[in-house]
């Protein structure tokens, strides 16, 4: 598998399940120090978020929070994997849970840009 790095690297949403709050017009940019991956996320229905996250493998096990544009403070949990299209460009589809209210669940994919 080609070497996994998120080191300066811009994602946008592909798909989302209908409980999700990023939309295609969110933008995600993310930074790498080996394990270590963060991002910060803003655009379409996000005023700013934010993903801490560690690299296990071809898996990012993912903790994220944001603000709304309607004031909605949210906080979830993500297991990303990792994969490669035919353009050599990462792929990102996250199984992911809200943390409060009714914890509901879904799954998102994004593409690098």
């Amino acid at each position: 598998m080609k070497p996994i790095n998120f080191h300066n690297k811009t994602f946008l949403l592909v798909d989302n399940s209908v409980n999700g709050k990023v939309t295609n017009k969110t933008i995600f940019k993310y930074q790498q120090a080996g394990d270590l991956v963060t991002a910060d996320y803003f655009g379409g229905t996000i005023r700013y978020g934010k993903i801490i996250a560690q690299l296990e493998g071809s898996q990012l096990n993912m903790l994220y929070q944001c603000l709304t544009t309607t004031g909605e403070l949210k906080a979830g949990k993500a297991i990303a994997q990792v994969t490669f299209n035919e353009n050599e460009k990462m792929k990102l589809v996250l199984n992911w849970q809200w943390l409060g209210g009714q914890q509901q669940k879904g799954i998102s994919e994004y593409i690098e840009q």
